[in-house]
C-alpha cells in the first residue's frame, strides 16, 4: 500500500560564508542551514511543524555540525591574529617605557616582522602607539587563542626582550609584560618565570 502521508524533515539556508571545517581541514565554504520537520502530502511539505535547530553544511565535504563550530578560527584568522597580537604586545610595552628609545623601536620591528608582517616599519610602529589599550588587549587576546603553552612562552620572551632594548626593565614595564601574559591567557606565575629567565638569558 503507497504511503501518501509522511513526516520529513527539510532545511532552508540561512546563511553563508567561510569557517574551518573539522572533517577537511581546512577552510571551506558553508552555508548554515535551519531544520523543520513537515507534515508532507505525497513526499511535498504541506504542514510546517516543529523548528529542529540549525546546523553548519560544508560545501566541500557536506558533513554537518552545529553552529558551535563557527567559533573555530579559520587560517586565515590565525594567520592575520599573530602579527596583529604582537604588534598590540609590542606597543604597550614600549607606551609603558616611554617608546622613545630607538633599540627598542628597532627590536619592537623586528619582532613583528618574525611574526609574519614583513612590511612592518616606523610609521606602522608610531600609529599602533596612538592605538586605545581596549583595541591593542583585545588583538592581545586574539592572538592568545590561537597559541599552545609553549607558544606562548615564546611570544613573551619576544616582547620582554623588546622591554630590555633599552636597558633593565622599569616597574612599569613589568606591570605591561604581565598584562600581556594575562591577555595570552597566561597565569602570573607562568608569566613571571618567563620574564625572569628572559632577563637572565639576556644579561652580560
Amino acid at each position: 500500500m503507497l504511503l501518501i502521508f509522511g513526516l520529513s524533515v527539510f532545511f532552508r539556508t540561512v546563511g553563508e560564508g567561510t569557517f574551518h571545517c573539522p572533517n577537511c581541514g581546512g577552510d571551506r565554504r558553508y552555508r548554515r542551514r535551519s531544520a523543520r520537520r513537515w507534515f508532507t502530502f505525497f513526499f511535498l511539505p504541506v504542514i510546517p511543524l516543529r523548528r529542529l535547530g540549525e546546523v553548519v553544511e560544508c560545501g566541500a565535504c557536506r558533513t554537518r555540525f552545529g553552529v558551535s563550530v563557527l567559533r573555530l578560527p579559520t587560517v586565515r584568522q590565525m594567520t592575520e591574529a599573530l602579527p596583529a597580537g604582537m604588534r598590540a604586545a609590542v606597543a604597550s610595552v614600549l607606551i609603558a617605557g616611554g617608546s622613545a628609545d630607538d633599540a627598542s623601536r628597532r627590536r619592537a620591528v623586528e619582532a613583528v616582522r618574525g611574526y609574519g608582517d614583513e612590511e612592518y616599519g616606523d610609521e606602522a610602529l608610531e600609529l599602533a602607539l596612538l592605538s586605545s589599550g581596549a583595541r591593542l588587549e583585545d588583538e592581545m587576546a586574539r592572538a592568545g587563542a590561537q597559541l599552545t603553552v609553549e607558544a606562548k612562552e615564546w611570544f613573551l620572551a619576544q616582547v620582554v626582550r623588546v622591554a630590555l632594548a633599552d636597558g633593565p626593565l622599569s616597574d612599569d614595564e613589568r606591570q605591561a609584560l604581565h598584562r600581556v601574559a594575562d591577555r595570552l591567557g597566561m597565569t602570573s606565575a607562568h608569566a613571571f618565570g618567563v620574564i625572569v629567565m628572559t632577563e637572565e638569558a639576556a644579561s652580560p
